[in-house]
């Protein structure tokens, strides 16, 4: 169920979800840098819960946080060049879980992370709701599509993709990489092996998003929420986003990022949205998380005029 807004000056009619399901997972077992799992809490402080009531929707569930083991309390080569694994795995399938029945209640499932090997449970959790793998724009400045044999650091936030396509939650043809520019030689290999459709800051400097975002939506799908956006606030330039763990420079500025969000509002195809890997303990002032829930309300269907 949807409802239909338009707000004076609006160049669209824009239908929001009439229930957003908001879930924390406040994980940094991913990442070598603490910090992140400090990041819902940083979003919901930013102003989540008004900014999404100004847009009209009619109900907001917040979930809290699921529970996360701290580093300190497990051994980290519990799998070999894969640190904490088996408890990120089990935190995933309790994502799963909880983003599964926020979808058959009628929900629209928005994440908040944590780093980025959440995503191997929300992708999981919209594949079992739709009965099969959503289209995916992926925005990162990695690949995350290591493996334990390719990754130099064992951190499984640089593997949620090939987790993913190994528990087949994710639709090759219609995957879509943006952003990126810090790509291990392994990585590198497995996107053209496997044919993702990557775009690399140098293909969105040729090319400008408005082009790039046409392509990925044409390749994800064009169906009514049936598309998941998995964002890395690193995909972004860490002039504007300096609180991440992972900061490379030359990403995409504020408009690219904003603009694609808009574009994915306009389609009207973002059945489920996760943000990773805000990190308050590096942060300017709470600015990476604040520039998070204006792109969650950008592509909700916030609009300038």
């Amino acid at each position: 169920m949807t409802t239909s807004i338009r707000a004076a000056g609006d160049r669209r009619d824009v239908a929001l979800p009439a229930r957003i399901d908001v879930i924390g997972v406040p994980m940094d077992l991913g990442a070598d840098r603490r910090g992140v799992d400090m990041g819902p809490s940083a979003i919901r402080y930013a102003g989540l819960r008004p900014g999404l009531e100004s847009l009209g929707i009619a109900t907001l569930v917040d979930h809290g946080n699921l529970s996360v083991p701290v580093a300190e309390s497990s051994a980290a080569q519990a799998v070999k060049n894969a640190k904490y694994l088996p408890l990120i795995l089990s935190v995933c399938a309790e994502l799963a879980g909880a983003v599964e029945a926020a979808v058959r209640d009628g929900g629209f499932p928005l994440v908040l992370g944590g780093d980025h090997s959440i995503a191997i449970g929300t992708l999981a959790g919209m594949t079992r709701a739709r009965g099969a793998p959503p289209g995916l724009l992926w925005f990162d400045a990695h690949g995350d599509i290591n493996t334990p044999v390719t990754s130099p650091s064992g951190n499984v936030h640089g593997m949620p993709v090939s987790i993913a396509i190994d528990e087949r939650n994710i639709d090759l043809s219609r995957c879509v990489q943006i952003g990126l520019r810090d790509v291990d030689a392994g990585e590198r290999r497995r996107i053209r092996e496997l044919g993702v459709r990557a775009f690399s800051m140098s293909e969105i400097d040729r090319l400008g998003m408005e082009r790039v975002m046409d392509e990925a939506l044409r390749i994800a799908g064009t169906g009514p929420r049936s598309v998941h956006v998995s964002f890395d606030m690193d995909g972004i330039d860490p002039r504007e986003a300096p609180g991440v763990g992972t900061a490379v420079p030359g990403g995409l500025t504020y408009r690219e990022a904003h603009l694609a969000m808009e574009m994915l509002a306009d389609a009207g195809v973002l059945g489920s949205l996760e943000i990773t890997e805000t990190n308050p303990l590096l942060d300017q002032g709470n600015r990476t998380a604040e520039l998070a829930v204006a792109l969650i309300l950008s592509a909700l269907g916030k609009t300038i005029l």
